[in-house]
């Protein structure tokens, strides 16, 4: 991803016991105790958590959404989409904004489901011709990044105001820690 080889870039992924986790507040938790295990190795003065998660279920079912943000941002960094990480996902293919964002956007902040998925979800599979969710060459996106970072640019990066807006910032992470920006 272009990313200078001095920084060490770990993924975390939840186990068994915490694949259910999906509450940003309880996400931002999980990161917390993930900084106590001694497997990490987490230094809390040169180290940051990158916590990333939908902004959807702001939309439908939680209400303290500036107060989460002011606790993840706390010790962290935050990467949202509204209303889903399929958006990110999209914004990979070139284009994308022109293309199938913009024309779609009422449909895709809305998040209506099409047959048994959200809007967002849908235009992926289309656009892309795969499962996001269980095609294991989801990753070869990567490859792509170039084009998420330029595409991401023309829609809200600002995720204190992503309520009723199509929001992404995981791009502009990217470039920022690509850039030696990152905080």
């Amino acid at each position: 991803m272009g990313i200078n080889p001095n920084i060490d870039i770990r993924f975390l992924e939840k186990t068994q016991q915490d694949k259910n986790i999906s509450f940003p507040r309880r996400l931002i938790e999980f990161a917390e105790e993930q900084k106590l295990n001694s497997d990490i190795s987490f230094d809390a003065e040169m180290d940051r958590m990158i916590i990333v998660f939908d902004a959807d279920i702001f939309e439908e079912k939680v209400k303290d959404f500036d107060e989460v943000v002011a606790f993840g941002e706390n010790n962290n960094i935050l990467g949202i989409s509204n209303p889903a990480f399929e958006l990110f996902l999209l914004l990979h293919y070139k284009d994308a904004y022109e293309k199938y964002i913009k024309p779609n956007e009422k449909e895709i902040i809305s998040s209506e489901k099409v047959g048994n998925q959200r809007y967002i979800r849908n235009l992926f599979t289309q656009v892309f011709g795969i499962n996001p969710k269980k095609n294991k060459s989801i990753g070869e996106l990567v490859k792509q990044v170039d084009f998420a970072i330029v595409e991401e640019c023309k829609i809200n990066e600002d995720i204190h105001q992503c309520s009723g807006q199509v929001t992404c910032n995981i791009a502009k992470i990217i470039n920022d820690i690509r850039n030696n920006k990152a905080i």
